[in-house]
């Protein structure tokens, strides 16, 4: 009896936000090979297949094969190798700190300037 009451636009809109829900909450229970598509989709149109595709026949392509080949990729791509990825995080955080000890020092210098 409610659903007749309402006019048709206000059926239509319900319609509307009712299929969006459906869509949203089936949309979390996608299949694994429909999930796999659409990163295989998303990895081909953001280029990277392209890029690895180029990288792995320069590889193949290499008449001395590289002792290491995850080094040849990394350089391939422009990333620097040997790089300790541990050590760049402690000095990170290390910088971290003292730009935040840095800070205070700035803000309590300058309460002090400006009780004067």
């Amino acid at each position: 009896a409610e659903w007749q009451r309402v006019g048709e636009r206000e059926r239509g809109s319900l319609i509307g936000e009712m299929a969006g829900l459906v869509n949203a909450v089936t949309s979390q229970f996608q299949s694994p090979e429909k999930k796999k598509e659409e990163f295989r989709q998303y990895l081909e149109r953001s280029g990277v297949i392209d890029v690895l595709t180029k990288v792995l026949v320069r590889l193949y392509e290499e008449p001395e094969k590289p002792a290491n080949a995850i080094d040849f990729v990394k350089m391939t791509l422009g990333a620097p190798t040997g790089v300790d990825v541990d050590a760049l995080k402690a000095e990170n955080e290390q910088l971290r700190a003292k730009v935040a000890e840095l800070q205070a020092q700035v803000e309590s210098l300058a309460s002090h300037t400006n009780e004067e």
